[in-house]
């Protein structure tokens, strides 16, 4: 199982594009290779179209600055560089195999909302995405709870927890969750898989105008988990 976490910055771009770049993002996850990915701080009307182009299942959580979402988004497609994180925001799962279970869990709501989302796919696994809050203390706080949060919910199925942590150095606590893949904020914990090849950066680069950009500042990190052989199991 190939798995991808990207932060998409709210749809921007580095240097800013001046334009609204659903497609572009669409067509760039569409391309790679990935059975599911974790995305947060995305536009809440992208999930779908992106969804129906890489040909996935998908759910989203709303997180914080949706009052008002229609005005929002109309700013944010005319003048997204302008209105940056005010133009909304939601976590997304897509799954390139069918989704059966989703929970989305408020982790905090003060000084700003924080969701994370539960996820089961048809096969078992789990996966839980989450976007941490800025301030370190905060968001480990956050993270050691999710993580119980999750192993119970998950119970004995693999499961795969990752997003942007706002953490460089993350510790989920006693959960039995382990580092797989990690760039800077940007991390894939797991239990029940095990690597099965050095995780990977994308290139996100994309040319716009004769000018090449960098979409979202944060780069795509993927890794390729599997379940562990007899060897591991036994160890």
């Amino acid at each position: 199982m190939l798995v991808l976490t990207w932060n998409l910055f709210h749809g921007r771009s580095r240097p800013p594009a001046g334009g609204e770049l659903s497609a572009e993002f669409a067509a760039m996850l569409a391309a790679w290779d990935w059975d599911v990915t974790l995305l947060q701080e995305v536009p809440p009307w992208w999930p779908q179209q992106i969804a129906r182009c890489c040909g996935a299942d998908y759910r989203l959580a709303l997180t914080s600055r949706n009052l008002g979402l229609r005005v929002r988004r109309a700013v944010a497609e005319r003048w997204p560089d302008a209105i940056k994180s005010n133009g909304g925001g939601c976590n997304a799962v897509l799954a390139r195999r069918r989704i059966a279970a989703h929970e989305a869990v408020m982790l905090r709501r003060m000084p700003e909302r924080r969701v994370a989302q539960l996820v089961r796919l048809v096969d078992g696994t789990c996966v839980v995405n989450y976007h941490g809050s800025a301030r370190v203390p905060l968001a480990e706080a956050e993270l050691e709870a999710l993580a119980k949060r999750a192993v119970a919910w998950c119970e004995d199925g693999p499961t795969i927890l990752g997003g942007d942590l706002n953490l460089r150095e993350p510790r989920p606590g006693s959960a039995g969750l382990r580092l797989v893949a990690s760039r800077d904020v940007d991390h894939l914990f797991a239990r029940g898989l095990e690597p099965a090849g050095e995780p990977q950066q994308l290139d996100r680069h994309v040319e716009l105008g004769g000018v090449t950009v960098e979409l979202s500042d944060h780069v795509p990190l993927a890794v390729c988990l599997r379940a562990p052989g007899p060897a591991t199991r036994d160890a």
